[in-house]
């Protein structure tokens, strides 16, 4: 990986909590590190597999002008965004200077900087009510249509006992890997509406559902608090989860028990 810079760009823009500057506006100056694979490019010499920074200096300069945001974090954080989603890279830290913020003291600039990635992660989904293929592919094409994930790989469809509350129809399940500009919690956000959007009702723990799309790994990511937990808490001991898992991603890791899928699916199935 290499890193390509752009450096105290020059733009104009009517960002700040002020009327006056979301009106006559002021100079931004904003630094782009970007994160790349120079292989390809520098093996060719050739600038259609480089990140080409004057086209991302040109897309900086129009953000900055055409968008008005009251606080630089957003802008330096919904600018990061951007320029994950528009170019090819895999990393980017975006910092934005304001050297003209009314602060009525003596200084150089003021700056809001940020480092954002493409995440991967892993999702198990499910589902036992209804048309249950149709609600898998629903989830699938609803991950596809989100700017912020790309949809990498995803499993075959199998069929599964209910785990927990058997007293229940056959689930239909599958995994996809997915790359996310989204962090964790705002990732649970985006699948548990894709859930609502499928008419997904909590009314049994481990119940009947149309639609369940669970987070089972993100990078090396340990968390736990009250809202998500990740490594999912059950992954080794769901067969559900870890057969699909195993078709797509062998050998991602578990850094709770720095187990890889694969061990964990056979120890699953030599204890079945």
């Amino acid at each position: 990986m290499g890193k390509v810079i752009i450096e105290s760009l020059d733009c104009f823009g009517r960002h700040g909590v002020l009327k006056e500057e979301n009106t006559l506006g002021q100079r931004f100056f904003v630094t782009c590190i970007m994160d790349t694979d120079f292989e390809s490019a520098a093996e060719n010499d050739d600038i259609t597999k480089a990140v080409n920074y004057a086209e991302v200096s040109k897309f900086i300069t129009l953000y900055v002008r055409n968008n008005i945001f009251r606080l630089i974090e957003t802008l330096a954080s919904r600018l990061a965004d951007e320029i994950l989603i528009n170019f090819n890279v895999s990393a980017v830290t975006v910092k934005i200077e304001k050297p003209s913020a009314p602060v009525g003291l003596p200084l150089k600039t003021v700056a809001a900087q940020i480092t954002k990635k493409w995440s991967k992660a892993y999702l198990s989904i499910g589902s036992n009510l209804g048309d249950k293929k149709a609600y898998l592919d629903f989830a699938i094409s609803s991950l596809k249509e989100d700017k912020n994930i790309r949809v990498t790989k995803v499993s075959s469809y199998i069929e599964t006992e209910p785990y927990g509350y058997t007293e229940q129809d056959e689930f239909l399940n599958c995994c996809t890997e997915i790359e996310t500009i989204y962090s964790p919690h705002n990732l649970l956000k985006t699948v548990n509406s894709i859930e609502m959007s499928a008419d997904r009702k909590r009314e049994i723990h481990w119940g009947p559902r149309t639609l369940d799309i669970d987070i089972v790994l993100c990078d090396n990511i340990i968390l736990n608090d009250t809202k998500l937990t990740i490594p999912h808490i059950d992954m080794e001991n769901r067969f559900f989860v870890l057969k699909p898992l195993c078709e797509i991603a062998p050998y991602a890791i578990n850094p709770v028990n720095n187990r890889s899928v694969k061990q964990m699916y056979a120890d699953l199935k030599n204890s079945i």
